[in-house]
């Protein structure tokens, strides 16, 4: 858990919506996932938790549906089929920021293709998952990550693969 990556994923977010005021920031939580599907439920009590500790475990449901989407594309479309089962830098990763009107649960992981919903996604097995995600968020949108640095790793200048962002929008506080 941390904060580690949030504020990369701000600026993208903007985009059609109210400006984010950066103070109004209240909450950010990061999870590395293993390559495995197993990492799938582990992001969803990683988002139960999140969630309860921010006071929003009302809106579990629609958050934690669409987390397990976003993890599950992440894990079956961006990871090679020969990823090793325990990386030493985990190749996905889920962000949870909070603002006070909005909620964003996005993914990071190692592919450059862009995410693709199916247009039958209501019957067929593979493309649900967008579908899922469009209909219980407010929006989703991907782009692709940013450069990280690290001691070992200077930015090299080219983003290495991507982030797939949704959107909840939060009531106001009364």
């Amino acid at each position: 858990m941390g904060t580690n990556g949030s504020a990369m994923l701000i600026e993208p977010l903007r985009q059609g919506l109210p400006p984010i005021d950066p103070s109004a920031v209240s909450g950010s939580a990061t999870c590395p996932l293993p390559a495995r599907y197993e990492a799938v439920g582990g992001a969803r009590r990683f988002t139960r938790a999140t969630l309860g500790g921010w006071g929003l475990s009302e809106r579990f449901d629609d958050v934690g549906l669409v987390v397990s989407e976003l993890v599950t594309n992440a894990l079956r479309h961006a990871l090679p089929a020969d990823a090793p089962r325990e990386p030493q830098d985990p190749p996905v990763r889920l962000h949870l920021m909070r603002w006070t009107s909005r909620l964003v649960c996005a993914v990071r992981d190692p592919s450059h293709a862009s995410p693709v919903a199916s247009e039958a996604a209501d019957s067929a097995e593979s493309g649900r998952g967008l579908f899922l995600v469009e209909s219980f968020s407010d929006c989703w949108g991907w782009h692709p990550s940013p450069v990280l640095s690290t001691e070992s790793t200077p930015y090299t200048g080219t983003p290495h693969g991507k982030v797939v962002w949704a959107l909840f929008r939060l009531s106001d506080p009364v």
